[in-house]
């Protein structure tokens, strides 16, 4: 997410601000209630965007019980291992239309300014269906946790002309690592 979040400066804005409208410089973040977290909307769409585009899982699999038929047409007979790219579907622009490459967390966001919630099947760095992660929303919580004592206290941007590589494995990394500038805010 950081990775974004060091080229885009805007977004770094968007959510700065948020941030800055619910938390005091001297105040503690980890006195914040947690439903505090769960109004930084525009975090929450940077997040799913980042997992969108660089799923942490980059492929998965399921094994068939019985015999059926995909909605491509194809059979699959029973005891069947399917295999998917979680890393590839994120780009499809049949399931993200035409700007499928490009990080928009604003896709997550209702015109009314709430949430949208992504049929599972759509967007699963989580799973799906009786499957998904039942840590889910906990999850979302922790990564907004983090983010937020990082972003308030600290400017960080991805140094220049490194070259940002994704490395995809049983887990998705960097081939170069990722160099980040860091300094200390002032506010």
């Amino acid at each position: 997410m950081f990775v974004f979040i060091g080229v885009f400066v805007s977004i770094l804005s968007f959510i700065f601000f948020q941030i800055s409208q619910r938390h005091k410089r001297d105040a503690p973040i980890t006195n914040w209630p947690i439903v505090e977290f769960g109004k930084l909307v525009y975090l929450h769409g940077a997040i799913c965007e980042a997992l969108r585009l660089f799923p942490s899982i980059p492929f998965d699999h399921k094994c068939t019980i019985k015999s059926d038929i995909l909605l491509s047409g194809h059979h699959v007979s029973p005891n069947t291992m399917i295999f998917y790219s979680l890393y590839s579907m994120g780009r499809m622009e049949r399931i993200w239309g035409e700007d499928c490459m490009e990080f928009k967390p604003k896709r997550w966001i209702s015109e009314r300014g709430n949430i949208i919630h992504i049929p599972f099947y759509k967007f699963i760095p989580f799973n799906a269906g009786p499957r998904s992660c039942l840590g889910k929303d906990i999850t979302f919580i922790e990564m907004k946790m983090v983010a937020v004592a990082l972003l308030w206290r600290f400017h960080m941007q991805v140094v220049e002309g490194h070259p940002i590589t994704p490395r995809l494995s049983i887990t998705l990394g960097t081939e170069h690592g990722l160099k980040v500038k860091v300094t200390e805010r002032c506010i």
